[in-house]
């Protein structure tokens, strides 16, 4: 068993948000059960010490909701004290937590750095572009919450990095984003298109994300980045990094650029465990933590074929001059026709943006070398 990474919902799809684009909300909103609570302590318990046993080298716990906090600060403290406790002493634990922030107080970032949790703090960019979709449940924007979390996230010394969700408006926005998140100061960041409704066509809602626009957004945050570079200023944007990295001969470490979905665990509240966080529905619910083996668990993923099918590589793909980076993208952006893999849906947005942008990622990647 290689190392293993562990996605928990704690509080499973239960939020304090209510984001216009939340892809779990969407998902959960098509299961029999929509949300299964807060994750009872012996949930979490019989998760750590079934996968402790499971893994080698290292195992990752990465917490993601709905919002994960919701489950309290007291959830957390059981949680890394049974890994303490339970965890040979051979075995590295890294820690991860997804949040939209407006939760945190001094208590939660103090833990947060003293088990060194990497935080993940979902932010839109700027003010009109976050307020936009990224709402509470009176319908108030959050931004200014999220940025105060970020202060003290870095008063705490917490490590952590931002999350945006790049939307059809944020796309046309993305020079004022950039440079509201540059002159914030947040050095690493990362963005992700938005995903529409899985039971809608594409294209249909607020907010959604056309190739055109992805395109569009690719080549104009590349100049951004690639002049800052140049400046001798650096941010890390994952994608990018991602990309240089694999010019250097190297796997990417972003799940949705390897070309195919990896050994994952998606488990939520209930100990239901499923292959994905993009595929937490019933029909691919792989068993539950509380009575079935990690082998077993492993056999319903083969069962499913779910790894294999991501494995299927399109006819057109296969001689694309773009393949070895673009590899079709997250499974979840593929098209399936009769129950054949298809292209992914940005793909004109990926080949555009390569036959612009390979030149200069080659000088960024001897850049980046040298530094």
């Amino acid at each position: 068993m290689p190392p293993l990474s562990i996605l928990l919902k704690p509080a499973s799809s239960g939020c304090n948000l209510r984001c216009a684009y939340c892809f779990y909300a969407d998902e959960a909103s098509i299961r029999t059960v929509p949300n299964y609570g807060l994750m009872p302590r012996e949930v979490g318990h019989a998760l750590i010490e079934k996968a402790v046993g499971a893994a080698e080298g290292s195992i990752t716990f990465l917490f993601q909701g709905g919002e994960p906090t919701l489950a309290g600060l007291d959830f957390y403290r059981d949680f890394v004290s049974h890994v303490k406790e339970t965890a040979p002493g051979g075995l590295a634990v890294q820690y991860a937590i997804q949040t939209n922030g407006t939760l945190l107080d001094g208590d939660w970032c103090r833990f947060f750095q003293e088990n060194r949790f990497l935080v993940g703090l979902s932010l839109d960019g700027n003010r009109v572009c976050h307020d936009r979709f990224r709402r509470d449940g009176t319908g108030k924007g959050t931004y200014d919450r999220v940025i105060k979390a970020a202060r003290l996230l870095e008063e705490t010394g917490v490590e952590y990095n931002v999350l945006t969700v790049v939307t059809g408006h944020l796309a046309k926005h993305i020079q004022s984003v950039f440079s509201t998140l540059c002159k914030g100061g947040f050095r690493f960041q990362q963005y992700i298109p938005c995903l529409d409704p899985l039971e809608e066509t594409r294209g249909g809602q607020g907010y959604s994300l056309s190739p055109e626009q992805y395109e569009s957004f690719l080549k104009t945050l590349f100049d951004l980045w690639y002049r800052e570079l140049q400046q001798g200023r650096y941010w890390s944007i994952r994608y990018f990094d991602n990309l240089v990295w694999m010019l250097d001969g190297h796997a990417p470490e972003q799940c949705s650029m390897r070309g195919y979905c990896g050994l994952q665990y998606l488990v939520e509240a209930d100990g239901s465990v499923y292959p994905c966080d993009f595929y937490g529905l019933d029909q691919y619910r792989l068993g539950n933590i509380l009575s079935n083996s990690w082998a077993e668990l492993d056999r319903g993923r083969e069962e499913l074929g779910f790894v294999e099918m991501s494995l299927r590589v399109p006819e057109e793909c296969k001689n694309c001059q773009w393949y070895p980076l673009c590899r079709n993208g997250c499974r979840r952006d593929r098209t399936v026709e009769e129950d054949r893999p298809g292209r992914n849906y940005y793909c004109r947005a990926y080949a555009g943006f390569f036959a612009y942008a390979l030149p200069r990622l080659r000088q960024a990647q001897s850049m980046l070398r040298s530094r």
